[in-house]
């Protein structure tokens, strides 16, 4: 009997130090592994939306290009479709807003913009201001201020940082002295990016504008005429950087090493989408996702694409619509 209880007592004390061991070493291998993690990662992941050319015009027709009579369906879809996200940043509207520059347009359309859950910003396009006309860029700047509490820019291209280790550039380069579809960015502005691109060397970059830099296919009459000394300055940095545009109502993604070019489609046309992209900070890379959203107003998606002859140049490829890319830091 004296010999079992020993028997015993040596297996509950075993028992013990193995049940207290194992714990030690899971409570090192979380540490270790969490560790870890904070050391690939130098900063949280960024989720925000790019959506473009949503051309709201109250009492409107569709054109032969443009569901204009459906715009305001369009955009409140869109925005009960963002509301649905989760964790998002920030949403961007990269220009063309409204299809007309009257100020009862831009009024018309604020209420539905603040719908949105979340802060949004804005950056100008085309149709969104007249030349010479009354909704100039003061008055279109204090109407989103007096409607947008996050927005509180009094100038036409801006910046912020979102979250720490990212930092957003919103250009203005619309050309507002005379009516045309052409881009141009002048060297005030030129300059004003150069500072902010040199405050930017440690983080990711992300810009957003109307007319794109690279084309999603070619058409003279809405490039920007200045985009090779654009992209020139931007190339000439080494972190990583994201451009958003809209403008073509077309899809296309193009990486130049360090700096990945993303053109975005239009709401008002087909294919009436959208974008979710998350970016992530490593060690050694920059991680965008992209991610494809269609309204889901379907039948006005299936009229939008009736309307346009090769309906390939707005959708672009699947990795252009729901692609992973990486950037080496």
């Amino acid at each position: 009997m004296r010999h079992q209880k020993k028997t015993h007592t040596r297996t509950k004390s075993n028992s013990w130090l193995s049940k207290f061991t194992n714990t030690f070493v899971t409570l090192c291998m979380t540490v270790a592994l969490m560790w870890g993690l904070q050391a690939c990662s130098n900063s949280a992941a960024l989720r925000f939306i790019q959506i473009s050319d949503i051309h709201f015009l109250e009492n409107g027709s569709n054109t032969t290009f443009k569901m204009i009579g459906e715009s305001p369906r369009l955009l409140d879809d869109a925005v009960n479709q963002i509301n649905e996200q989760k964790d998002i940043d920030f949403v961007m509207i990269t220009g063309d807003l409204i299809d007309k520059p009257f100020e009862k347009e831009l009024k018309a359309v604020l209420p539905h913009i603040q719908n949105i859950n979340y802060p949004w910003y804005f950056a100008f396009g085309n149709h969104d201001r007249c030349v010479g006309g009354y909704l100039d860029t003061n008055l279109y700047l204090k109407m989103l201020r007096d409607a947008n509490p996050d927005f509180t820019f009094d100038k036409a291209y801006y910046s912020f940082v979102p979250k720490k280790g990212y930092r957003v550039i919103v250009l203005d380069d619309i050309i507002t002295t005379e009516i045309t579809s052409q881009g141009y960015i002048d060297e005030k502005q030129l300059k004003w990016l150069k500072k902010e691109l040199d405050r930017s060397k440690n983080d990711t970059a992300l810009i957003f504008m109307h007319v794109p830099l690279i084309e999603p296919f070619a058409s003279p009459n809405h490039r920007l005429k200045n985009a090779s000394q654009v992209m020139g300055l931007i190339e000439s940095y080494k972190n990583p950087i994201g451009v958003f545009q809209g403008h073509y109502h077309a899809t296309r993604v193009v990486q130049h090493d360090n700096v990945l070019y993303i053109n975005t489609p239009a709401l008002v046309s087909y294919p009436n989408a959208f974008r979710l992209i998350s970016v992530q900070n490593y060690k050694d890379k920059t991680v965008f996702e992209l991610k494809w959203l269609e309204t889901r107003e379907k039948t006005i998606q299936k009229m939008a694409k009736l309307l346009v002859i090769a309906s390939s140049i707005y959708t672009g490829e699947e990795k252009e619509r729901n692609g992973i890319y990486e950037i080496k830091r």
